[in-house]
């Protein structure tokens, strides 16, 4: 109900106060899981906002380095407390050889949905302010609708305020980019319900297997690989789209990273918002590749292991970074980044590197991420515990094969599809409206059966929230 009604009030706002209205919208939306959280958000945002406006007015002074310095501090305050404390905690107690009880802790902190984006997007502000990249001369309203803007709150992709401060002043709402934006929201959700969903208990059932055979090992891991994609993209794409019914563009988050010749390619293709910040912000604030080849490959170590802790304060995660960053490392001491050029050969290779480590990432703990490469060897057998394969069902299995064929045949559909309704939406040469063909309308009739497929579909199962908000 909160889409429709936001959308009302949102189209009947005049264009002047429409940053209320997402302001009031993004809050409720946000405070729908937890009001007292809506508290530290606006905190957050008051405080990046202040500390930028300090930033902007003593730019290029060591008096405007120290403000920086305090904004980026208690920014990272704040996502450090939330997020890693009770890892540091339990950390330190496994290392005296007790738990968090027998150090008389009886306490967990939550985490609060989508703090990590929300504060990626702060910071960014901030460094930006402070590289003359970005005007701290945006009403505070515009920047608090910013931070908050709720298609994006909880699960990226991670914008720039620098990206979008013109978006604010002036942007068009049109039918075009309205339906445009419906359709993109409804493939969007058709990727997380009738993809990612489907293909998702295989993933489970593989990792919640003690010493899984490697059929299983394998099916399970490729599932899940297919299930972060399928369900993470689908979120931005709907992220997108709802972004374009208000009139925003928003950067592309995906750009078909499973068909990368090289890791490299990858990381330019997978999670591109994070992918932008973490070499934007401290790949080359740490000095990139302009120190020497040695201080490069630290770098990206350094890089891509901040960024797995970034997900979530985990071992698996760190060594989740740690493999991709020594891939990163190898590809540019070898050039194979780009030199890749047998497709056939760098695609499979590039897919199973991927695939290693989204085991360690998916894992709850690392015992169970060795577990599963245990079973991919054969230690367990083929086939495993035949009783285990009696909860996979017909469906699973056809949507999991329709998943794999949606992969591959994404990249040359949605081209030909963007291209063929940007021709068609372009006027005559006399200045009059384009005819609107029947490939159009074929294409608007196959948004809404999807739509009304995925919605029956979100009816009959149970509730299944993104993957990432978890992070």
């Amino acid at each position: 109900m909160f889409l429709p009604l936001f959308l009302l009030v949102y189209y009947a706002t005049p264009t002047r106060l429409k940053s209320y209205a997402i302001l009031a919208g993004s809050y409720v939306f946000y405070a729908w899981w937890r009001v007292d959280f809506l508290g530290l958000l606006f905190l957050t945002t008051a405080f990046a906002y202040v500390i930028g406006q300090k930033v902007s007015q003593h730019r290029g002074t060591s008096r405007g380095r120290s403000y920086l310095i305090i904004g980026v501090v208690g920014c990272l305050g704040v996502l450090g407390i939330f997020k890693y404390l009770n890892f540091f905690i339990d950390s330190f107690a496994a290392l005296v050889g007790t738990d968090t009880a027998g150090l008389g802790i009886h306490w967990r902190l939550i985490l609060p949905i989508g703090i990590s984006f929300y504060v990626f997007q702060a910071l960014s502000y901030l460094i930006d302010v402070h590289r003359g990249d970005a005007a701290a001369d945006a009403p505070f309203i515009d920047f608090a609708a910013f931070i908050a803007l709720f298609p994006q709150l909880i699960a990226g992709p991670i914008l720039r305020y620098k990206d979008l401060e013109d978006q604010f002043r002036e942007r068009t709402h049109s039918i075009e980019m309205f339906s445009a934006g419906f359709a993109r929201f409804i493939v969007g959700l058709a990727k997380k319900v009738i993809l990612a969903d489907a293909v998702a208990p295989l993933a489970d059932l593989a990792f919640a297997t003690d010493n899984p055979g490697m059929a299983l090992a394998w099916a399970g891991a490729a599932a899940y690989m297919l299930q972060l994609y399928f369900d993470f993209s689908g979120y931005s794409d709907m992220a997108i789209g709802l972004g374009k019914m208000m009139g925003f563009n928003f950067l592309e988050n995906f750009r078909f990273p499973y068909i990368s010749k090289s890791i490299t390619e990858f990381w330019r293709r997978w999670h591109i918002s994070l992918s932008n910040w973490l070499r934007d912000y401290l790949y080359i604030s740490l000095g990139g590749n302009r120190k020497g080849p040695a201080r490069t490959y630290i770098n990206l170590m350094l890089v891509m292991v901040l960024g797995g802790l970034w997900h979530g304060a985990n071992w698996t995660f760190v060594l989740w970074g740690f493999w991709h960053g020594s891939l990163l490392a190898v590809e540019r001491f070898t050039g194979w980044d780009r030199t890749a050029k047998n497709y056939w050969f760098a695609l499979p290779l590039t897919l199973l590197f991927v695939l290693i480590g989204w085991i360690m990432f998916r894992a709850a703990y690392v015992g169970e991420a060795f577990e599963v490469y245990g079973g991919m060897i054969g230690l367990n057998g083929i086939f495993g515990d035949p009783t285990v394969w009696m909860s996979i069902t017909r469906e699973s299995v056809a949507l999991t094969a329709l998943a794999v064929f949606a992969v591959f045949a994404e990249p040359y559909t949605w081209n030909a599809l963007s291209n063929e309704r940007n021709a068609m939406l372009q006027p005559n040469v006399d200045g009059t409206a384009a005819v609107v063909p029947v490939a159009l309308v074929l294409q608007t009739i196959a948004v809404l059966l999807i739509g009304t497929v995925t919605i029956l579909k979100l009816a009959e199962q149970s509730f299944s929230p993104f993957l990432y908000f978890q992070f």
